[in-house]
């Protein structure tokens, strides 16, 4: 009697009994399980690009139910933010989007479901870089829901990514009127005035450099028109009517570019002397000189004494290049001329001359021996004038 009383009355212990030595048919392998158990949706921890419903009937029917035609705009839409969700988990925002868009697509009547639709979509465009996009469904979501928290945030958040700090103070604003302690919104706020002062600073420094260069270039260029220097201009040439002191008050710095590997410019000195690129040519060698800053009042002698004293250019094989024997010409393109400069002059006075124009910013002159063979042959045919 005793042993009768130890038995269960609904049979269960001879049913565990059993089940302890049958094994059930559908039960997962020891080689398997983790497999299997992948392919229950609950238990996904990634879920696959392709739904095939012979490899997952549970997620193929689950797929299914949240895009029923059939059933209402509301139902559907909230699948497809539960959708949205899973992939936003996963850091798949590309499909994220495309799901928070479907459901979008649907124009239920619950704004809501519409402003969490939006703010998820804003979220997920955020993380992959679509900072515009994401401030349009920010911006989209308040304007359905003006105190909905995440779209504030998402708003100031993207503003401050497109720089637009002064908009993000204004979010943050807005946002702090009817969430005050919200610790999220006051951290962006700041961080939002913070750079956009910072801005201001820079703009203000910005204005004040770019007066300032804007004073020299007009005290340079007025410096050139006081000496009656001409720049080449390679634009339309000006009507005969227009005086030259009205081209003159045309010129650009855009002509003052020099074209050499050195990038040197004209410049003006705080003792208002003119500084100037100039170039030297030895077509005879198919050499030149570049002498970065030659001051207007320097003659052309002692240059020329300094490139070709003590130690002459190694091109020079024959050694000719001597101060004494050079002789110095600049061309006068329009009329095939070459106008001989006397080396005892200064620059400023050569530049000053009726036939001198500047060229890419830069003047050039020609360097030659005296009567050499090449000089003969490379004059012929072009006038020589004296200064």
């Amino acid at each position: 009697m005793a042993g009768t009383q130890d038995d269960s009355d609904d049979g269960m212990d001879e049913f565990m009994d059993k089940f302890k030595t049958n094994t059930y048919e559908n039960a997962f392998s020891k080689d398997n399980w983790e497999e299997e158990f992948d392919k229950i949706p609950m238990f996904m921890k990634k879920a696959p690009e392709e739904i095939d419903p012979q490899t997952y009937p549970e997620l193929a029917c689950l797929q299914a139910m949240i895009h029923d035609e059939d059933a209402p705009p509301e139902e559907q839409a909230a699948n497809l933010k539960d959708e949205g969700n899973a992939f936003f988990k996963e850091k798949n925002y590309k499909k994220a989007i495309l799901s928070y868009t479907a459901g979008l697509k649907k124009k239920c009547g619950d704004q809501d479901l519409n402003t969490v639709l939006l703010t998820n979509r804003a979220a997920a465009h955020f993380h992959l870089g679509n900072m515009r996009s994401a401030f349009n469904d920010a911006a989209a979501a308040k304007k359905i829901k003006p105190d909905h928290l995440k779209a504030l945030i998402r708003g100031a958040q993207s503003c401050i990514e497109l720089r637009n700090f002064a908009e993000g103070v204004q979010w943050c604003d807005e946002g702090l009127k009817v969430h005050p302690s919200d610790k999220k919104l006051q951290e962006l706020r700041s961080t939002a005035d913070k750079h956009k002062r910072a801005a201001e600073r820079d703009a203000r420094k910005a204005k004040i450099k770019e007066k300032k260069l804007q004073g020299e270039k007009e005290a340079l260029l007025a410096a050139i028109k006081d000496r009656g220097i001409k720049l080449f201009q390679s634009s339309k040439p000006r009507s005969k009517e227009e005086s030259s002191s009205a081209a003159m008050s045309q010129l650009s710095l855009d002509c003052l570019s020099s074209q050499e590997a050195t990038g040197a410019q004209v410049f003006l000195d705080e003792q208002h002397i003119l500084h100037w690129p100039v170039l030297f040519l030895y077509p005879e060698h198919q050499q030149t000189d570049f002498i970065s800053a030659f001051c207007e009042n320097d003659c052309f002698v002692n240059h020329l004494a300094v490139m070709f004293g003590e130690e002459l250019p190694p091109w020079d094989a024959e050694r000719k290049y001597h101060p004494q024997n050079l002789q110095l010409y600049f061309e006068d393109e329009v009329k095939d001329t070459l106008y001989q400069v006397n080396p005892e002059t200064s620059l400023l006075k050569v530049l000053q001359q009726k036939r001198f124009f500047i060229k890419a910013g830069s003047p050039s002159f020609i360097v030659v021996v005296k009567g050499s063979p090449f000089w003969e042959q490379f004059s012929t045919g072009k006038q020589i004038r004296g200064l």
